[in-house]
């Protein structure tokens, strides 16, 4: 039985008025992660890992806006599983682009462990850094330093 042109109206009519999807532009944290990202893997081919671990303990630092931002981002992502996925895929990003240096890179490590494995340590002890004493930072970038086998900054 043939359908009359008013229920096809209606159709048409309901799927117009529906309002249309978006796209969310990334949150402040999101674009930074991806930023540092960006960051890390524009890197000179000649770069070492302490030119990574640099970046990182910068981009981390007490001071700087990074964990700000990331931690005010996971405390409203917590009942927004988008808003934390894409948090987290943006994270992903950054420690991605560390195993890709990790894999340029000759392994003079401490830590015996694939570059995933240790993009992710690393990745977790930069952030880290943001939450200790800031007398404590430079002490424990000097350990990072030594378990990545690189040459710890100069103190100032």
């Amino acid at each position: 039985m043939p359908r009359s042109r008013r229920t096809r109206a209606k159709r048409r009519r309901r799927a117009r008025d529906e309002p249309r999807r978006r796209l969310a532009r990334p949150a402040d944290a999101e674009a930074r992660l991806l930023a540092l990202a960006r960051e890390v893997a524009a890197l000179p081919a000649d770069a070492t890992l302490g030119d990574v671990m640099r970046l990182l303990t910068r981009a981390h630092a007490p001071d700087a806006p990074l964990p700000r931002v990331v931690g005010q981002a996971w405390v409203r992502s917590r009942d927004d599983k988008t808003a934390a996925l894409a948090l987290a895929w943006a994270r992903e990003q950054v420690r991605l682009a560390v195993e890709e240096r990790l894999l340029r890179t000759p392994a003079r490590v401490a830590i015996a462990a694939d570059p995933a494995t240790r993009a992710w340590l690393l990745l977790a002890a930069a952030e880290s850094i943001a939450r200790e004493a800031p007398e404590a930072a430079a002490d424990r970038l000097r350990t990072l330093f030594e378990l990545t086998g690189q040459v710890p900054p100069p103190t100032t």
